[in-house]
């Protein structure tokens, strides 16, 4: 059986397992766990366009994920506007304010670039805490509406319950995904890919590498502007702790651990940054010092991410078992 028919029953099954989980998960917490996952899915595909792609570490996917989050929901709480509107409007917002960041910004290279999106993030931040008569400051602003439910012959989509919005982000985070296969698989992708294994021979080829660095920083930041979108449709509040810095650090852990410049990679490493501090919850107040041991562990022995260590560990068995057969 050639690889690529395996590859395409390996995701089917896995898009029906997907779609099969909400029948299988009866405890609220752990689905509420998955939904937060998957919203980081979104949020770190799209860090992975900048970073894994490109080559270029941003430190301000979180703030764009704010700049999302409250787009969505101030349209939709203090304009009245349809929540599916806004929810489509914010990472059409958050676009234009990255391509506006972005210009000047992506003159710079290397660990300049990185304190500049660092520097991006926190004026976020602050401007989402200390501007209290839009944002609410620290209080934030609660009551945040959930989509409209959606009909479709006799069936109704409930997106007040959680296996309905399941349903909404699994969407969004194979949307996200299927985005950057496309990208990942055309010339753009190919650019982006040369840049981050030599930007000055590609700029030398006279190819305007600034230009494919700007399209990828605009669209990391347009998904995690609907990643904040989700996110705060879900949690019914919002406020700047969700975006703040250290939310740009795990969003960069997730596209490392996971496997930087794979497809797979930000959604293993999204689930891994969702769960595990949860399941280390039982170290109390050595929960921390345990979460940061095992990501420099992990860092340190696997810097290639999970997805390529698991990859390669697949083909070296399925290799072995061919040469045992002959």
């Amino acid at each position: 059986m050639r690889s690529n028919t395996v590859r395409t029953l390996g995701l089917v099954a896995l898009l029906l397992a997907a779609l099969a989980l909400p029948l299988a998960v009866k405890t609220p917490y752990f689905l509420q766990l998955i939904i937060l996952a998957l919203i980081w899915v979104v949020l770190s595909q799209g860090q992975n366009l900048i970073q894994g792609f490109t080559g270029y570490v941003s430190i301000a996917q979180a703030g764009f994920m704010g700049l999302g989050a409250y787009s969505s929901t101030l349209m939709s709480v203090k304009l009245g506007f349809p929540v599916w509107l806004t929810m489509l409007a914010a990472p059409a917002m958050t676009a234009v304010l990255a391509l506006l960041a972005g210009y000047p910004s992506l003159r710079v290279k290397g660990h300049y670039f990185a304190i500049v999106t660092l520097a991006y993030n926190m004026v976020i931040h602050i401007v989402l805490v200390t501007w209290i008569a839009l944002t609410g400051g620290e209080a934030g602003i609660p009551d945040v509406k959930r989509p409209a439910n959606i009909a479709i012959g006799g069936l109704v989509w409930d997106f007040g319950t959680r296996a309905g919005y399941y349903y909404l982000v699994l969407l969004a985070a194979v949307l996200a995904t299927g985005l950057c296969a496309l990208v990942l698989h055309s010339r753009v992708g190919r650019v982006l890919l040369a840049i981050r294994q030599n930007e000055a021979l590609i700029e030398a080829a006279g190819v305007q590498a600034w230009r494919y660095k700007l399209f990828a920083f605009v669209l990391s930041a347009s998904l995690a502007g609907m990643a904040g979108a989700l996110y705060a449709h879900f949690i019914g509040f919002i406020n700047p702790d969700a975006f703040g810095v250290d939310q740009s650090l795990n969003a960069i852990l997730a596209v490392i651990l996971g496997g930087s410049g794979t497809l797979f990679g930000p959604v293993v490493g999204a689930f891994a940054v969702v769960f595990l501090p949860e399941y280390l919850r039982i170290a109390d107040e050595y929960r921390l010092v345990v979460y940061g041991f095992i990501l420099v562990v992990a860092t340190i022995f696997m810097p290639r991410g999970l997805v390529p260590l698991v990859t390669q560990g697949f083909r070296a068995v399925v290799a072995r078992l061919t040469r045992t057969s002959r």
